[in-house]
């Protein structure tokens, strides 16, 4: 019996360890991907002259409102200089629409993050916003926690969320769209911490917060 109990220990021992393998190599798949899409957003600025969603080539993405004409997703597909950063999507067979959004996601193990830019209104700073649902109204899970906890810990050198530029919020864009990429802030969002009340990452990519 003593054999018996010894060798479950130990079996269940490697599962749980195995377990936090797989957890830990999602987390660090979650935080190279995000830099992905930073590495692709100056990449378009160095080939394009502007970010991809500046129409009015101000320097802000998304700020243009109804008024645009372009948009992060039509920006990047029309671009066709690079494979895109997103997963198992091309530019041949992507189109920006409502009824065909995904591109923007980021997908590990059972979560799914997505991914938008825009402007930050209080500063005049663009941002990367990642959420955990289409409409950045849904908050994080105690296992999404820690995945905004290591990017933060990434870019910034520590996990709080509240200090650098990275930071989570309990407070949704102003406006969001998942067939744009595009999600902006009218003023500065609070830097809340990163919780199980966070609806969003806001990454200051381009510059100090």
């Amino acid at each position: 019996l003593a054999i018996v109990l010894v060798i479950i220990g130990i079996i269940i021992g490697m599962v749980l360890k195995g377990q936090d393998l797989i957890q830990n190599a999602r987390i660090k798949s979650f935080v190279n991907k995000t830099r992905h899409w930073e590495t692709y957003m100056w990449i378009y600025y160095d080939r394009k002259g502007k970010f991809p969603g500046d129409d009015d080539r101000n320097g802000l993405i998304a700020d243009e409102g109804q008024n645009s004409t372009s948009t992060v997703c039509q920006d990047i597909v029309n671009a066709n200089f690079s494979n895109p950063p997103y997963e198992g999507i091309y530019n041949t067979d992507f189109n920006c629409s409502t009824n065909n959004p995904g591109g923007n996601t980021i997908t590990q193990g059972s979560n799914t993050f997505h991914v938008f830019f825009g402007s930050e209104g209080g500063n005049d700073k663009n941002i990367m916003v990642i959420c955990v649902a289409a409409d950045c109204n849904t908050t994080f899970s105690q296992e999404q926690v820690a995945f905004a906890e290591a990017l933060d810990a990434s870019l910034d050198g520590v996990a709080d969320g509240t200090t650098g530029n990275v930071i989570c919020t309990n407070t949704a864009p102003n406006s969001v769209s998942n067939a744009s990429w595009e999600a902006t802030y009218t003023n500065a969002p609070s830097a809340d911490g990163c919780t199980t009340s966070a609806r969003a990452i806001v990454y200051y990519f381009d510059a100090k917060r």
